[in-house]
């Protein structure tokens, strides 16, 4: 990601376009305060079912209950 401002954005905005469509994430500032960043809106591939499977382990423990301490400070963040 990198930081341009809105005079470079508007004189080079054909490169930033390139630079976006190559993957890269671009912010434009307005007097060093960032205003908007320019992302591809291109999908970028077809989403599969179980495409991590086999990959990721979650291990048996992962199911246990909370220690109760743990457990308390999670109910108390929630109304």
């Amino acid at each position: 990601m990198f930081i341009v401002n809105v005079h470079q954005a508007k004189t080079q905005l054909s490169r930033l376009l390139a630079c976006v469509e190559a993957g890269e994430e671009i912010v434009i500032a307005r007097r060093g305060e960032p205003v908007v960043r320019l992302v591809s809106c291109k999908v970028r591939g077809k989403r599969q079912p179980d495409a991590l499977k086999g990959k990721l382990i979650v291990p048996d423990s992962f199911f246990d209950q909370l220690p109760e301490e743990e457990l308390s400070a999670w109910e108390s963040r929630h109304p």
